[in-house]
């Protein structure tokens, strides 16, 4: 693969990454209900996946990239690439939400607060391990679908579909505890640019830590059983 398009796929990542966390995490900032926080990040996340999976596999999340590395479904030089792309869609989001939504604007009834629509919840903070150990298992749960539905190509046409109700769902049970973040970029950007990060450590090793042991089960133990065509580029399996 030339170094043209890992760049290509590489921008791919950067553009999808900045749309669901703009989305998910406008959504969240002014308090919407969790309902409507859930389908914003799982209908983006869907809607990114068929936009952009035939360019670079629609990873948006570095969780995703490193599950998919550990199961040799990409090599490091693009798992890195993406990572970087990921970061910086994460923050560039972020910063967007701050810059042109004005401190005070009313919405239905509703003030906005200056929120960035930070990954927090209920436990984050008396409760940090527990939130990690909630975060951990989401995003295992999330890669594991990624994994199978797209990178085995067991959901086919709409493996889009089956990850962003993952995640929606995931939302719906884990957003008033932690914020439901199962993504590295989403927890980061809106974080480093908010200036709370009292949390983002923990959340980032707890998120990670999610994605690689999703990626030893799914291709220790459920790895295809009949032979698929080579996974190449972000996930996309070769035509």
């Amino acid at each position: 693969m030339s170094n043209k398009n890992l760049t290509r796929d590489a921008i791919a990542e950067l553009i999808g990454t900045f749309t669901l966390v703009l989305l998910g995490a406008g959504a969240g900032a002014f308090g919407a209900p969790l309902v409507v926080v859930a389908l914003a990040h799982g209908l983006a996340l869907i809607s990114i996946i068929y936009t952009y999976g035939h360019i670079s596999g629609a990873h948006v999340n570095p969780a995703v990239t490193l599950g998919l590395l550990i199961g040799r479904h990409i090599d490091i030089t693009r798992a890195a690439a993406y990572w970087v792309a990921q970061f910086v869609g994460g923050i560039l989001a972020a910063l967007v939400i701050k810059a042109f939504i004005p401190v005070g604007l009313t919405i239905g009834g509703v003030a906005y607060a200056g929120s960035l629509g930070e990954t927090t919840g209920a436990l984050t903070g008396p409760y940090l391990l527990q939130a990690c150990l909630i975060e951990l298992i989401l995003t295992f749960l999330l890669v594991s679908v990624v994994t199978q539905a797209a990178a085995f190509g067991r959901a086919g046409q709409i493996a889009g579909v089956g990850i962003g109700l993952t995640l929606a769902a995931s939302i719906l049970f884990g957003g008033p505890l932690t914020g439901a973040s199962l993504n590295p970029a989403r927890t980061f950007g809106p974080a480093i640019v908010s200036g709370n990060t009292s949390y983002v450590f923990a959340y980032l090793v707890a998120i990670f830590l999610g994605g690689a042991l999703a990626g030893i089960v799914q291709n220790t133990l459920f790895e295809a059983k009949i032979p698929v065509e080579a996974v190449t580029n972000g996930g996309k399996r070769r035509r």
